[in-house]
């Protein structure tokens, strides 16, 4: 799973790269995350792999406890920084994890109740490597409705060949 987490966070990287300072909050529609929500999520969606990794479980409102709040950063260069340092924790503690972590079952909460429970490499895998790749697609999109270039990502874009 390294060489794909290295993969797919180079390519985000690329996009990352290229997101407008001047439009920071933009959004293309109100019900929209703005260019600063969905980079912050992005810069923190690595750090969630960390977590998975060293935890049974997760409670996104814990009964008693206040709601989690992710961060938001507030340049560009914040969440290309966040995001870097947040999927070298990942890399890190994937290096660390052994056959019977990435086998045994990790679950979400919210307010004390299961959302759901996987085997961690699935959670990892669908929940983290992919959440990624779906937020940096809508960022890509975002970069072509400003007109501004998108790069190539698994392919060549309109703006880049290689």
């Amino acid at each position: 799973m390294i060489p794909e987490l290295d993969h797919e966070a180079g390519l985000t990287r690329k996009v990352l790269e290229r997101l407008p300072a001047d439009k920071w909050d933009w959004t293309p529609h109100p019900k929209s995350m703005s260019i600063r929500q969905l980079a912050s999520h992005i810069a923190t969606i690595p750090h969630w792999g960390a977590v998975t990794l060293a935890t049974e479980s997760f409670d996104i409102n814990p009964p008693g406890g206040p709601d989690f709040t992710p961060p938001e950063y507030n340049t560009p260069a914040e969440a290309l920084a966040g995001f870097s340092r947040s999927a070298d924790e990942f890399r890190a503690a994937l290096a660390e994890a052994s056959d019977e972590a990435m086998k045994a079952p990790w679950s979400l909460l919210k307010g004390g109740q299961t959302v759901f429970t996987q085997p961690r490499v699935g959670v990892l895998r669908g929940l983290i490597i992919k959440h990624i790749v779906h937020h940096r697609a809508q960022l890509a999109l975002y970069l072509r409705l400003l007109d501004l270039p998108v790069p190539a990502i698994y392919g060549p874009s309109a703006d880049e060949q290689n």
